[in-house]
């Protein structure tokens, strides 16, 4: 049997802005893409560019480097010519080597929503098509109410779906989009588009209403169609959208997808599954679902009791695939196994080469337990993990110890007049023998902290100089009068690279410090520095 190749579109960073209570930033959306890029995924959406500052901002250079970076945004306007239309041009002038097209197929949308004719509204999508595939993109078009619109008027949803297909798009994506279709449906439906047009050409894009997303791509894979959108952890309007963290674990492991479908993320990728769910969960300041299937911290845990003895025996009597695979760890309460294997993993994963069995896993595992009791979540914060192994592995000299500090923030009124709240920070730092003091204003207490400590290090400041704080986030860890913080940072430098670290403390200041040092110790240890 050959293997057919099967491409997977996200929409994290478009359709799943619209989740409630998610607000990407611009530094956000670069991290998350930087995930799916290396994950393996075909095409990332990146936005609307024109609709919002953030998404014009975000498209003004190319953000991936192996995926379709994509644009996002409607058909022409009725009316207009793709020339004239804003929403068209901005397209069109985004640093995007595809642009996914919206177009109405439900007969009732076309009247309600866009107030024009059905002729108009083909025109528009042949229009659109054409002036895209003239600039040298890859055009996708989502037909919007696809499956409700076939449903009322079969013929003229074809219609919109044979007219995208004829003006040259290569993907022609059957939407979802009020999320009520069941699976059979799916499987009907699909089959009859694939007679106009080609599977090979069609996608499926499917939300969550009826909790059948996942369900509804699969029918729409075994249907013909050969291209599926989703979002990570099914983040989306309402409830969200095809998970394609799911979808890539049943693709990618599941007899009868396995050996009849290609995608583009690899077995070594697929190892980094679980690690890529829940760092988007650390962006965006949510917990982790833990009954996620899969990647979720229950999927492949079991409680004491004959589930248990049985796991013990032999994992396969209650498990469909093996954890290991998609970056997991088996948790059977009555044993600490899964603990070392998990180690064992993110230790690999970081660089470090320690041979299973070696006493000092069961150390490192110890401390990050006792750390994670604390409220220390080392998912996001790779860089945290990395400098707290090399402290257990006695590989972190004393670069430099901070004596003390102090943050003073002030309101006042400017010479002005105007009201002004300002930070200021002071740093007590020995570098061997040396003691330097260093004090610096800064936007906000954290900033001021940041530009004292790193104002002055001794002979390891010409290797921070190129620091720079990018990203600073802040999560309320355990709520009441004992509130725990946790404060997550993210830093670059002059060679590009990105990393994370983490800090908790009751004192939100106090935690910023922990994550500012660590960082600060992350970058020495990888430039090489020595007392």
């Amino acid at each position: 049997m050959s293997v057919e190749r099967v491409y997977l579109f996200d929409t994290t960073l478009r359709d799943g802005a619209q989740t409630t209570g998610v607000d990407f930033s611009l530094e956000d959306k670069r991290a998350i893409a930087t995930l799916l890029d290396k994950l393996g995924i075909d095409y990332v959406e990146g936005g609307y560019p024109g609709a919002n500052p953030l998404d014009t901002a975000f498209f003004s250079e190319k953000r991936t480097k192996k995926a379709k970076f994509t644009a996002f945004g409607m058909t022409k306007r009725a009316g207009r010519s793709v020339s004239t239309d804003p929403g068209v041009s901005a397209l069109l002038e985004a640093e995007a080597d595809a642009i996914c097209f919206v177009a109405k197929s439900w007969d009732y949308h076309v009247h309600v929503a866009l107030e024009t004719t059905l002729e108009d509204n083909l025109a528009g999508i042949h229009d659109s098509v054409e002036a895209a595939r003239a600039k040298g993109r890859e055009v996708i078009v989502d037909c919007e109410h696809f499956f409700d619109g076939y449903k009322a008027n079969p013929d003229y949803a074809l219609s919109c779906a044979k007219t995208a297909y004829e003006a040259g798009a290569r993907w022609v994506v059957l939407c979802d989009t009020n999320g009520g279709t069941l699976p059979h449906e799916v499987m009907e439906i699909v089959k009859a588009v694939t007679k106009v047009v080609p599977g090979t050409h069609v996608g499926i894009h499917a939300h969550d209403d009826c909790g059948c997303a996942v369900a509804n791509s699969l029918a729409a894979i075994e249907a013909g169609a050969r291209h599926i959108q989703g979002t990570l952890n099914g983040l989306g309007e309402r409830c969200g959208n095809a998970n394609l963290i799911t979808l890539i674990g049943a693709l990618k492991l599941k007899d009868g997808y396995a050996s009849r479908f290609e995608l583009g993320v690899t077995d070594e990728a697929l190892s980094g599954l679980t690690h890529v769910s829940r760092q988007v969960d650390e962006i965006l300041n949510r917990q982790p679902n833990r009954h996620a299937p899969f990647v979720g911290a229950s999927a492949f845990a079991t409680k004491a009791g004959i589930h248990a003895s049985a796991v013990l025996k032999d994992p396969r009597t209650y498990e469909h695939v093996e954890p290991e695979v998609v970056g997991n760890v088996r948790k059977v309460l009555v044993s600490d196994q899964g603990g070392q294997s998990n180690i064992l993993a993110e230790l690999k994963r970081c660089g470090f080469e320690l041979e299973k069995g070696d006493p000092r896993i069961a150390r490192v595992l110890d401390e990050v337990k006792r750390k994670e009791a604390e409220g220390f979540a080392f998912e996001g914060a790779d860089a945290s993990f990395y400098v707290l192994v090399k402290r257990m592995l006695g590989e972190v000299p004393a670069f430099f110890d901070v004596e003390r500090f102090s943050v003073n923030v002030e309101r006042r009124y400017n010479a002005m007049g105007e009201l002004v709240t300002a930070s200021e920070a002071i740093v007590k730092v020995r570098v061997g023998d040396e003691v330097l003091i260093s004090a610096a204003e800064g936007n906000g207490p954290v900033n001021a902290l940041d530009v004292a400590l790193r104002k002055d290090l001794g002979k390891y400041q010409n290797l921070i100089q190129d620091l720079e704080l990018v990203d600073y986030k802040v999560r309320i860890y355990q709520g009441g009068s004992d509130a725990v913080t946790r404060v997550l940072i993210e830093f670059t430098d002059a060679t590009g690279e990105r990393w994370t670290t983490i800090g908790v403390s009751a004192n939100i200041i106090d935690a910023s410090f922990q994550a500012l040092t660590d960082s600060m110790i992350y970058k020495l240890l990888k430039g090489g520095a020595t007392l």
